[in-house]
C-alpha cells in the first residue's frame, strides 16, 4: 500500500488523532501494567504467600523492566523512524526498520534470558531479595519462570508501537488486553484451588505474553501502509543505529528506572533494618512488599502518561517529516494539558484514599504496621505526582521531534542523578522516612529542568522549517 495510507496524519484536527493514537495506547499500556499488579493482588490475598510473596513480587519487578527497557528502545525507535519515512514517503526505509526491529528484539530477548538464568541468585541479591528466607525463595521461585517467558514479553512489547507506526493502534490494544485477560483469568486458578504458588503467578503472566506475541506475529503479516519482505530482516547497520538513537530515550528511561529501582530497594532493606519495628525478623519484608504496592499503583498512572504520549508519536513524527511544525507545537500544548490532568487525578487517589487501596493487597491478612506504613508511603512517596507526569511526557514527546539528546539529559537528571542519589543521602538524615521524601523531591528538581527546556523547544517551532527539511533529508 502507498504512504500515502497515513496522509491524514498531516490534516485530520489534533484532538481527533490525540483520541485515536493515545487511548489504545493507554489501554495498551496500563493492561502491560496490571500484569504485574494483578500478580501482586492475588498473591497478597493468599494466605500461603502474603506479604513474603508481595516483597518477592517487588524484587523480580525491576528484572522484567529491563526486558522492557530493551524492547521499548528498539520498538519505539522503529516506531518514530517508521512514522518519519512514511511522513517523507520513504517506504523502503520504513519496511527495512520494521525487519531490523524484529531481529534485533529476537536476539536481544534470548542473550537477556541465558544472563537471568546463569545469574539468578546474585541478581535477586541486588534488589535485596535477601531481606530474609521466605522472601527469597518466592522471589527465586517466580523469577525462573519469568525469565523463560522473556523473548514473548519483550516481542510483545516491541512490536506494539510498531503496530500503532501502521495505523492499528486498536490492534495494539486488542492484543495486550488479550493477554492480560488471559493472566487475569488464570491466575486466581493457579494460585487457589491449585495452590501453584509464586509459580503459578509467573507461568499465568507468561501464558498471557504468549497470546499477545502470537497476535503481533498474525499482525505482521497483515500490514496496511507498510508490507514486510525478505529483504527486511537483513540487518542494515544504517537503519538500525538511526531507529535505535530515537528509541534510546524510552531505553534509558526505563533503564535508569532499574537503576533508581535498585537503589531504593537496598535502601529500603538497610534502613528498614534499623528500624524499631521492621528491624524485626517478622516484619523486616514489610517495608519492601508496601514500598512494591505503591510503585505498581505508580506504574499504573505513569502507564497513562507515557501511552498519552506514546500514541503522538506517529502523529508527531509524520507531522515533522512532512514540514508541519504548527501541527507539533499544537500536539504538545494538549499533551502536557493531558498530562497535567492525569497527574491531578492519580493525587486525588493516593492522597484521599490510600486505605482502601493498600486493602486490596491482602491489609486484612497483615500486621497494623503493614496498614500504618503503607499509607504514609503513599501520601509522602507520590505526592508530586502532577510533575511527574508532566516530566515523563515531555521526555518522550522530545523524542517524536528529533531531539533524543534532550530527552536523554532530562531521563537521565530524573532517573540517575536525582532518582539514585537521593534515596541514597536522605534517609542518612530522615531513616526511612527520607526514603519516601527522595522521590518528589526527585520530581520537584527534574520539573525545573523542564520548564527550561519545554520553553526552548516551543521557540524553536515556532521557527522556520529548515531544521525539519534536514530531518527529511536524514531520512
Amino acid at each position: 500500500m502507498e504512504a500515502g495510507a497515513n496522509s491524514f496524519l498531516e490534516t485530520e484536527r489534533i484532538p481527533v488523532l490525540m483520541r485515536k493514537y493515545s487511548i489504545p495506547c493507554i489501554i495498551s499500556l496500563v493492561v502491560a501494567a496490571l500484569y504485574n499488579i494483578v500478580d501482586q493482588i492475588f498473591i497478597a490475598n493468599a494466605d500461603y504467600l502474603g506479604s513474603y510473596g508481595n516483597a518477592a513480587n517487588t524484587v523480580v519487578f525491576p528484572l522484567t523492566v529491563v526486558a522492557l527497557a530493551i524492547a521499548v528502545m528498539i520498538g519505539d525507535g522503529a516506531c518514530a523512524f517508521v512514522s518519519i519515512s512514511l511522513g517523507a514517503k520513504n517506504r523502503e526505509n520504513a519496511h527495512k526498520s520494521i525487519g531490523n526491529a524484529i531481529v534485533l528484539c529476537f536476539g536481544s530477548s534470548l542473550i537477556l534470558t541465558v544472563i537471568y538464568l546463569l545469574a539468578m541468585d546474585p541478581i535477586l541479591t541486588l534488589f535485596g531479595g535477601k531481606v530474609n528466607a521466605g522472601t527469597y525463595a518466592c522471589a527465586r521461585e517466580y523469577f525462573f519462570w519469568i525469565a523463560l517467558g522473556v523473548p514473548f514479553y519483550m516481542f510483545g512489547q516491541a512490536m506494539n508501537p510498531i503496530i500503532r507506526s501502521d495505523g492499528s493502534p486498536k490492534f495494539a490494544m486488542v492484543s495486550t488486553v488479550a493477554g492480560a485477560v488471559t493472566n487475569i483469568i488464570l491466575d486466581p486458578i493457579f494460585i487457589f484451588p491449585l495452590k501453584m504458588g509464586m509459580m503459578g503467578a509467573a507461568v499465568a503472566t507468561v501464558a498471557g505474553q504468549i497470546l499477545t506475541a502470537g497476535l503481533a506475529v498474525w499482525y505482521l503479516f497483515h500490514m496496511k501502509a507498510v508490507k514486510i519482505e525478505r529483504s527486511s530482516f537483513r540487518l542494515n547497520a544504517g537503519i538500525a543505529r538511526r531507529f535505535l538513537i530515537l528509541g534510546i530515550t524510552s531505553f534509558l528511561s526505563q533503564i535508569s528506572l532499574v537503576i533508581s529501582m535498585a537503589a531504593v530497594q537496598n535502601m529500603c532493606t538497610k534502613y528498614g533494618a534499623l528500624d524499631p519495628v521492621f528491624g524485626q525478623p517478622e516484619y523486616a519484608q514489610i517495608p519492601l512488599a508496601v514500598l512494591g504496592i505503591v510503585m505498581k499503583f505508580f506504574q499504573i498512572a505513569i502507564s497513562i502518561s507515557v501511552g498519552l504520549a506514546a500514541g503522538c508519536i506517529p502523529v508527531a513524527g509524520y507531522n515533522i517529516g512532512a514540514g508541519r511544525k504548527d501541527r507539533a507545537k499544537m500536539l504538545f500544548t494538549y499533551l502536557l494539558g493531558g498530562e497535567a490532568a492525569v497527574g491531578l487525578i492519580a493525587l486525588l487517589i493516593v492522597e484521599l484514599f490510600p486505605g482502601r487501596l493498600i486493602a486490596i493487597f491482602g491489609a486484612a491478612n497483615e500486621s497494623a504496621y503493614y496498614t500504618e506504613f503503607a499509607v504514609r508511603c503513599f501520601r509522602v512517596y507520590l505526592c508530586m505526582m502532577i510533575l511527574a507526569m508532566v516530566n515523563k511526557g515531555t521526555f518522550i514527546y522530545l523524542q517524536a521531534l528529533g531531539k533524543a539528546g534532550l530527552s536523554m539529559l532530562l531521563s537521565m537528571m530524573r532517573e540517575i542523578v536525582f532518582g539514585v542519589f537521593l534515596p541514597i543521602l536522605l534517609p542518612r538524615v530522615y531513616g526511612l522516612n527520607g526514603l519516601l521524601y527522595s522521590f518528589p523531591a526527585a520530581d520537584i528538581l527534574t520539573f525545573i529542568i523542564t520548564v527550561v527546556i519545554v520553553r526552548k523547544v516551543y521557540k524553536e517551532l515556532g521557527t522556520s522549517d529548515d531544521r525539519v527539511r534536514k530531518v527529511q533529508t536524514a531520512v
